[in-house]
């Protein structure tokens, strides 16, 4: 129980910086939310709940950690939002008007606590932080920062770009919804339905880079696919649709193998090769209730279902020569139909390479190859080395795995490529 009445500190400041960041990083969607909702100005409500942060770094030092921080996060912010609306009433008469109805307002009349309407507020935020009027890059800079939560500096170093490089993201993703008039809302169902594909995809987004590193010494993030997890489970709670299950579904199912991916040596490990006795059985489960959730409507697979789909017959399949790779192979047929791409495609060829053998995945791989499609990718000649390697074609396979190094931007993966280059037989 934390004393009143005294000067003395309660708790150390690292302490209280502590449970400031603790708190935020838990609960900083709610707060914003919350305050967006209040004030309707989305790029204020960020403003206020860090200049309530900034207080609370302070005031807990000395009052204590409250026994409610939320609640004493948004009385702060809120009442900064006053203060502003105070300033600028003497030149508006909208906020002028805001002001005469917050002090006339019946005692303990505040939505701010409301527990519905905060998760209202969540989901809100989620649809104003990927409106499709944002760039992708500053959707997904967007999301992070007032949904999941995290700095500047977080995002930055996730995405190995300069800090400077997101907070302008940021700031130009603020100024585009002020300037678009982009209402802090959960829209409706009809207007939901044509909005939702652009959270999915930001977290879709989020979850690959984190899977695998674009760029970097890093091959996996995992704080970063961790948060994409994070925001999925959230979205499916307050937007139980089915491709959010689906998503969802695709995130746990492909995470379960996480623990499997890096060896001793922290180099990566094909699927094939992992010990699936290290897959997280928990995350599969998890995965496998969110995919029959998704199909439970009865109004077939989108491209999240059709590669959960995929992804899980990797999960239950005891070892990879017990795959059913003919599954695999029709779901990614379906899934080209659904999404034309060429990565779509390879990972088509390399199922087929695993089911009717390293020939026939091959001959794919060079009809992708001429069409010229993916030339500045990594990916193809990767692919292509090991199918060549598999057919005892060693020197064309030295050629395409060191053309895939060349082409790498992980050092970690272009370390494993290099390994696999090594081993071939001269």
């Amino acid at each position: 129980m934390w004393r009143t009445g005294s000067s003395e500190p309660y708790v150390t400041t690292t302490e209280a910086r502590s449970a400031v960041e603790a708190v935020w990083r838990m609960e900083s969607a709610r707060i914003v939310g919350a305050l967006a909702r209040y004030t309707g100005d989305f790029s204020l409500a960020e403003d206020l709940a860090q200049e309530a942060v900034a207080e609370a770094l302070v005031s807990w030092a000395v009052d204590g950690v409250p026994t409610l921080p939320v609640g004493w996060l948004l009385t702060v912010g809120r009442r900064r939002a006053i203060d502003t609306f105070r300033r600028r009433a003497a030149r508006d008469t909208r906020y002028a008007a805001l002001v005469h109805g917050i002090e006339t307002e019946a005692p303990g009349a505040d939505a701010l606590f409301d527990p519905d309407a905060i998760d209202d507020d969540v989901l809100g935020l989620m649809f104003v932080s990927c409106h499709p009027v944002l760039s992708k890059e500053s959707r997904i800079a967007l999301t992070l920062r007032v949904v999941g939560g995290l700095t500047s500096d977080e995002i930055a170093k996730a995405f190995l770009v300069p800090v400077s490089t997101i907070q302008a993201r940021i700031t130009r993703a603020k100024k585009t919804l002020a300037a678009s008039a982009v209402p802090f809302a959960v829209p409706e169902p009809t207007e939901r339905a044509g909005r939702l594909p652009s959270v999915l995809q930001v977290i879709y987004l989020i979850f690959t880079e984190g899977s695998f590193a674009s760029s970097g010494d890093e091959w996996m993030r995992s704080e970063l696919s961790s948060e994409a997890r994070r925001l999925a489970r959230v979205l499916v709670r307050l937007a139980p649709e089915p491709e959010a299950f689906a998503l969802l579904a695709l995130l746990e199912l492909t995470a379960a193998r996480f623990p499997a991916r890096l060896d001793h040596a922290g180099m990566p490990v094909l699927l094939e090769r992992q010990d699936r006795r290290l897959w997280d059985q928990a995350a599969i489960r998890r995965g496998r209730a969110a995919l029959r959730s998704a199909a439970a409507t009865g109004r077939g697979m989108g491209a999240y279902g059709l590669q959960a789909s995929i992804a899980e017959c990797h999960a239950v399949a005891r070892t990879a020569e017990e795959t059913d790779w003919p599954r695999i192979v029709l779901l990614y047929e379906a899934l080209a139909l659904l999404t034309p791409s060429p990565f779509v495609e390879l990972g088509r060829a390399a199922a087929v390479a695993m089911a009717s053998g390293p020939g026939e995945g091959l001959v794919l791989v060079d009809a992708i190859a001429a069409r010229g499609e993916l030339p500045g990718s990594h990916v193809l000649p990767a692919i292509r080395g090991e199918l060549l390697a598999r057919m005892g074609r060693g020197d064309e396979a030295r050629a395409a795995l060191a053309r895939a190094i060349e082409l790498s931007t992980n050092a970690v993966e272009s370390a494993e490529l290099q390994r696999r280059l090594d081993r071939l037989p001269e």
